[in-house]
């Protein structure tokens, strides 16, 4: 069908590679608009059906793959797997893949097409398929070939994706921002306001609170849940110490110590390093066009010098800037990149032992370089780092060793629970803790998670399954259990006291803002009001509409920020006490700044409504697609996506 497309011979072999990236997005992005009929792929392969269309698995791993170099695109560095987990990316794979599915649907409803002409005008326009600017068969299909598409899947793909652009567009006609939206959206953005407010805290009152028993023992009763004992245990134990075993595991065969070495190649890399020194004229950001001159000449006449033979150390000494190196002669000593800045970086290992740089212009100033010595990456050989193989071998038996002998006094004594007896084989004391609870650290062991869950999860007369950690591998059974209960007021009063304190200094707290809030709303201020109560005033400062729920100073208030923007000068109290963080806090406007829509320019109305249209029809598919989700049969069949997927949550 592409015959008709002009075609300019000409290999391309070379930029295929460059192309192959731009291209992988977009096939990726096409493949994953192309759900299966059901006929071209077996069941196994149907990662969920949407109105009886079947989205296939191969489909959902395209755009999960897709996903995830884009958002790694995005957030480079930054991108690991905690990010990953919190944008729940296979979920944004299953949502894209079945709202592409009802789109498809609508623009056959709407008996939208798309002609050879607007197919093969697509496809033309790919750079990755043009050679010199013109699309060119041969890279057409030698790109397709590496992709391991046919023309005919690739085709097929992009006149998905240009008829979901269609039906978009249809969607999105009519679409107009009227000039009362454009005014709405201006003063969201650019109006400000500046709030009074008050924080009344706990800690301003706390010296009111008065302990009473009885108050206290009230307090205790209806809290009693608050102060539970938790379930607490205490353990005998044996510890398998590997070290205790290292003469049995000392001698090796060759083969071992050659396994252990090619298992454990990243415990001897060698990084690429240089040893090197430098002279540093310092020139300030802020220096003249004059001063740097002349600080260049100095360095060019110190280059001379030591490219004429002249001692680097001496030089340094005497004209280095760099205090902290200078009286070593300008010593850096080694240092591996990514240490220095960028310049300083690519002089410094371009450099053979012995040689000079030019000078090297850096953020600090003019530097000229030594390298004394380099080391380039690699792994260090088994004959230079044997004796740290050995010791990572005898530490690995060991422990291996260690665990065998735990596991033998496990599976013999675990039936009896005799841990008596497993330490009279082992010649072995038995050890004893405090009572802890799940929370808690254990005496003389710590704070050990894989411990604290098997000593839970004993029975009094068992033996848990040899437990290791990085203090050796341990065989537990229990000493003593205590169950949950609830405590007498005697076991736990200091701790109700602080409670109770709590308790009632927030009580006060919320009292004392009632009582400023009815004075500021009466007074039609809050500055009068919090004089006469002795609090003190604090600003906001100015801060628009479209912060959304942060105001300045205050921190994170949904119900404030929506409410401070109504205040008017008739009515400047905040109808409430919010409470935010445990402290409460009354507010007023101080001063309201409308921004003038008349002062707008011609550029940045444009703009403006520019933006509201492209929300506003983005807005108009969403609708459209939150109506064709809401009557659709839509059926997760990955698992780990069957709960988590539900229509509301593509919208």
């Amino acid at each position: 069908m592409l015959d008709f497309v002009r075609n300019k011979q000409k290999s391309i072999l070379i930029k295929i590679a460059f192309g192959l990236i731009i291209l992988s997005f977009v096939i990726g992005y096409t493949m994953l608009t192309a759900p299966t009929d059901g006929g071209s792929g077996a069941p196994s392969d149907v990662a969920a059906r949407v109105n009886g269309n079947d989205i296939s698995y191969t489909a959902f791993q395209s755009s999960y793959s897709n996903l995830y170099n884009l958002y790694q695109s995005i957030y480079q560095g930054n991108f690991n797997a905690e990010v990953e987990k919190q944008l729940n990316l296979p979920l944004q794979a299953m949502q894209q893949l079945v709202q592409e599915v009802l789109l498809i649907e609508e623009a056959n409803k709407l008996g939208l097409d798309v002609s050879k002409e607007e197919l093969v005008a697509a496809i033309a326009q790919y750079d990755a398929f043009k050679e010199n600017g013109v699309f060119n068969r041969n890279r057409y299909l030698q790109v397709l070939n590496y992709q391991r598409m046919t023309p005919e899947q690739f085709e097929a793909a992009q006149e998905r994706q240009l008829l979901t652009e269609k039906v978009r567009t249809r969607l999105q006609a009519g679409v107009t921002v009227s000039e009362e939206e454009l005014k709405e959206a201006f003063h969201k953005e650019n109006d400000k306001i500046n709030l009074n407010y008050c924080w009344l805290t706990p800690a301003l009152v706390e010296s009111k609170v008065k302990v009473t028993d009885d108050g206290l023992a009230e307090f205790f009763a209806a809290n009693k849940e608050l102060f539970r004992i938790e379930e607490k245990v205490s353990l005998r134990y044996l510890q398998f110490d590997p070290a205790r075993y290292e003469a049995e595991v000392a001698n090796f065969s060759d083969d071992e110590l050659d396994r252990f070495y090619r298992r454990h190649l990243d415990l001897y890399e060698t990084k690429e390093e240089v040893k090197a020194a430098h002279i540093l004229l310092r020139v300030s950001e802020d220096a003249t066009d004059e001063i740097r001159g002349k600080r260049k000449e100095l360095a060019a006449d110190l280059l001379k010098q030591l490219q004429e033979g002249a001692d680097f150390a001496e030089l340094a000494k005497a004209h280095s800037d760099d205090k902290g190196t200078a009286e070593n002669g300008g010593d850096l000593g080694t240092f591996g990149r990514g240490i220095m800045v960028k310049a300083f970086e690519a002089a410094a290992f371009a450099l053979k032992p012995g040689e000079l740089s030019d000078i090297v212009e850096t953020p600090f100033g003019y530097h000229i370089i030594k390298v004394e010595e380099a080391s380039e990456a690699g792994v260090k050989p088994l004959v230079d780092v044997i004796d740290d193989v050995k010791a990572g071998l005898k530490i690995e038996k060991a422990r291996q060793l260690a665990y065998e002998k735990a596991m033998d006094a496990y599976n013999i004594n675990r039936k009896s629970g005799d841990l008596d007896a497993a330490a009279k084989a082992n010649d072995l004391g038995i050890k004893e803790t405090g009572l802890f609870d799940r929370n808690g650290a254990i005496d003389g062991i710590g704070k050990v998670p894989a411990i604290v869950q098997a000593a839970f999860d004993l029975k009094s007369g068992e033996l848990a399954r040899p437990v290791q950690t990085t203090q050796g591998i341990f065989l537990i059974g229990l000493k003593e259990q205590q169950p949950s209960r609830l405590p007498e007021l005697s076991e736990v009063k200091a701790q109700v006291e602080a409670a109770y304190r709590v308790e009632q200094a927030q009580t006060f707290a919320k009292e004392l803002a009632d009582r400023l809030l009815a004075k500021a709303q009466e007074m039609k201020s809050l500055r009068k009001a919090a004089a006469e109560e002795n609090i003190s005033v604090e600003e906001s400062g100015e801060f628009p509409r479209s912060f959304g729920s942060f105001i300045p100073k205050i921190g994170k208030a949904d119900e404030l920020a929506e409410e401070a923007f109504s205040l008017t000068a008739d009515t400047p109290i905040a109808s409430k006490v919010y409470e935010i963080d445990n402290k409460f806090l009354v507010a007023s406007l101080k001063e309201s700044k409308p921004a003038d829509f008349a002062s707008l320019e011609t550029a940045g109305l444009a703009q403006l409504r520019d933006q509201l249209l492209a929300a506003k029809k983005e807005n108009a598919v969403a609708d459209k697609v939150k109506e064709l989700l809401e009557s659709a049969e839509i059926e997760v069949l990955i698992p780990e996506l069957a709960n988590s997927f539900n229509k509301g949550s593509n919208q």
